[in-house]
């Protein structure tokens, strides 16, 4: 159907097929040169130029794919990571990403790009805050917060549950043993963490699309995201202080957690308080510069600086970037000389990092785990806990004529956070090879299921008005 409807616009499935074709064969041809490096390259940047025109052709490619089928670019991305990360079933010689997809990235063309993702990582957090403010916090109300609560609590026991039940069918590999210090408990934690995270860039995406976004379901879903994100980022902190501290060896004690908790709540509240009081200050001196490009440079010295404060304070650095980005509205940046808005002005950047970070995501699935079928049925019991989890949170809408399901199905995608929590435990060597690869599967499907539940669930309410009628 998405083929038919995309002939009908003009674009024939012939030139898409030879598009990916052309697609293909640009990533084996740069394999095969990467393959050779050190024979002919005495730059060691060369290599690392190679990977970005690969990665970045690939990223554009999968995502013009994805969005003239109707639905969200980074799929697009992933599958485009995924297609790269496993060259190497196809032939043995095309091992170019295989440095990228180690648990400790060591040579040097990879910890270029490996950095080059992570920094993507942060952009994007940055820009997740961003869409938010300190101001609309205080305006979510209740009901937001109940559906954020209960998207939160459900989906954490469903992950914890799903991986305690399969994390033992999983096939053991020698690079996924997780080090000593580290139990079973802790992948269980953080698949539980993942499942908390709801992208709501897609269910915003289709309300807009649809002329629905002042529905009392739209406000109620887009409130409870920013404090989804909030609490979302909390429960990393805390189960990344857990993983941690058994990484070296040191039981995390009850009052050690509390003080997790503290300091990442005092954070991002600290964070919040500093963007009221003191940000505008310091953005209105910044606007006195006269050098050029003084509003970008500005807003990202705000969102590295914290980012490394949070990790300085035992945090994950993103939670700094999405901090800084909550903190810095877009009213600060207009003593400005500069005429576009502070997304405009970033744009640039995340298209530049942002997709690599995707791409890598997806080449860290290893689609020989699915040669086993227990990964299946761990990728097809997370997805699962991932949709019953968010219809949950429906229970929170205590407000008549809202309708819960339409809550419950705006809240099922996950994405970026999750992707990123996801990651992090892969670095932590605490999730292996094939949960992870399990993982990006439910993400995948996740957010392809949603736009047309939704659309089916808001058609389903606007034809009662007329029925009653």
């Amino acid at each position: 159907m998405q083929l038919l409807r995309m002939s009908r616009q003009g674009i024939r499935p012939r030139r898409i097929a030879l598009f990916l074709c052309a697609a293909a064969l640009t990533a084996v041809w740069t394999g095969s040169v990467l393959a050779s490096e050190g024979k002919g390259h005495a730059d060691p940047v060369a290599p690392v130029l190679l990977a970005l025109f690969v990665i970045l052709f690939a990223a554009k490619a999968g995502s013009e794919v994805f969005e003239r089928m109707g639905q969200p670019s980074v799929l697009g991305e992933l599958i485009a990571g995924v297609f790269l990360g496993n060259l190497i079933l196809v032939n043995s010689d095309w091992s170019f990403f295989e440095p990228l997809r180690e648990a400790v990235v060591t040579e040097h063309w990879a910890v270029v790009i490996d950095s080059l993702a992570r920094l993507g990582g942060i952009i994007l957090l940055f820009e997740v805050g961003l869409e938010s403010t300190v101001a609309g916090l205080r305006k979510v109300g209740i009901p937001s917060l109940g559906v954020a609560v209960l998207g939160m609590v459900a989906p954490f026991v469903l992950g914890f549950g799903v991986s305690w039940a399969f994390m033992s069918d999983l096939p053991a590999k020698p690079q996924s043993v997780a080090p000593a210090g580290f139990s079973p408990i802790h992948a269980h934690l953080f698949v539980g963490a993942i499942l908390c995270a709801t992208s709501v860039g897609i269910t915003a995406r289709v309300f807009k699309d649809l002329g629905r976004l002042q529905m009392k379901e739209a406000q109620i879903i887009l409130g409870a995201a920013v404090i989804d994100d909030v609490l979302g980022l909390i429960i990393l902190a805390v189960v990344s202080g857990v993983v941690t501290a058994a990484g070296a060896g040191q039981p995390l004690e009850v009052m050690a957690l509390v003080q997790l908790v503290v300091v990442a709540v005092l954070f991002l509240g600290g964070s919040m308080v500093l963007g009221v009081t003191l940000v505008p200050r310091i953005l209105t001196q910044l606007a006195r510069l006269r050098t050029a490009g003084v509003m970008l440079i500005s807003a990202l010295l705000f969102a590295f600086v914290l980012a490394y404060l949070a990790n300085a304070a035992g945090l994950a650095a993103i939670i700094g970037a999405f901090a800084a980005g909550l903190i810095l509205e877009e009213v600060h940046f207009r003593g400005f000389r500069d005429e576009i808005t502070i997304h405009q002005l970033l744009q640039p950047v995340s298209t530049l990092l942002v997709p690599i970070f995707f791409v890598l995501m997806g080449t860290q699935v290893r689609l020989e785990a699915f040669a086993d079928l227990s990964v299946l049925g761990v990728a097809a019991s997370l997805t699962v806990a991932a949709i019953v989890g968010k219809q949950v949170c429906g229970l929170g809408v205590l407000e008549k004529g809202v309708d819960r399901m339409t809550v419950g199905l705006g809240m099922i995608p996950r994405g970026e956070v999750g992707l990123i929590i996801a990651g992090i435990g892969k670095h932590l060597q605490v999730i292996d090879d094939a949960m992870f690869s399990a993982i990006v599967i439910m993400v995948i499907v996740t957010t392809l299921i949603t736009p047309p539940l939704l659309k089916m669930c808001i058609g389903r309410l606007e034809q009662k008005p007329a029925e009653a009628g």
